[in-house]
């Protein structure tokens, strides 16, 4: 693995990194609530307290379920992903459920000024690697929406991830749909990337080793940056 390089990083996604992302992304609901709660935490105005509440219980029962890529401090793009029951939303989706052995993807941002420069692709291999260390998880699984408009990278218009994004990763198409297909990537194949992507990490992000995130002190933005593989 070659050195860091000063200002680019991958980071957990904790309640401090989200903090980082922009309002709308913060404020989303449409995979971690069901259609209901959804629509009443809107209404309260709720949103952004419902994410975190989210994040904070699926943080304690499972354990990372996002990262967040920066770049010069600033966060340029992030990814989530956990077990299906973790985001009842996916459930109206047309092609649900995503099959019993896979973790879903719900989505994934990168910002239009940074797009094609393979950070989406970085992003995803972390959720791999993640997925590797935790053992027993085949495939990683994606709702595509065909008909999101997509430049060279995959940027924020919708809730739903361009199915060319997916296939550009790697993904194929699971269950097919005319809209919302739902694509799989297997785990095992996806190992496969390891030297190609480290390299791209090397030249992008910066190399990152993991470690533990423990919770920051009030008022330390920094801390919560922790270093990836």
């Amino acid at each position: 693995m070659g050195l860091i390089r000063p200002g680019r990083q991958l980071a957990r996604l904790t309640l401090d990194t989200l903090a980082d992302l922009p309002d709308d992304v913060r404020s989303c609901l449409f995979w971690e609530l069901d259609p209901v709660r959804r629509e009443r935490a809107l209404r309260a105005g709720e949103a952004k307290s419902e994410k975190e509440a989210w994040l904070s219980g699926v943080l304690l029962d499972w354990g990372s379920c996002g990262r967040v890529a920066y770049v010069d401090d600033r966060a340029v793009g992030f990814i989530v992903f956990a077990p299906a029951p973790y985001l009842p939303g996916a459930e109206a989706m047309p092609t649900a459920p995503i099959s019993e052995d896979a973790v879903l993807l719900s989505t994934a941002f990168v910002l239009p000024e940074y797009a094609g420069g393979g950070i989406g692709r970085m992003l995803m291999q972390s959720v791999v690697r993640d997925l590797v260390k935790r053992g027993g998880i085949r495939a990683v699984e994606a709702f595509g929406d065909t008909r999101a408009p997509k430049r060279g990278g995959v940027e924020h218009t919708c809730c739903v991830l361009p199915a060319d994004y997916l296939l550009a990763v790697g993904f194929k198409t699971q269950r097919p749909h005319p809209r919302f297909p739902r694509m799989r990537l297997e785990v095992k194949s996806a190992v496969t990337w390891r030297g190609e992507v480290e390299a791209a990490l090397e030249k992008l992000l910066g190399a990152v080793r993991p470690g533990r995130a423990p919770q920051p002190a009030a008022g330390n933005r920094g801390a919560h940056r922790e270093k990836l593989d």
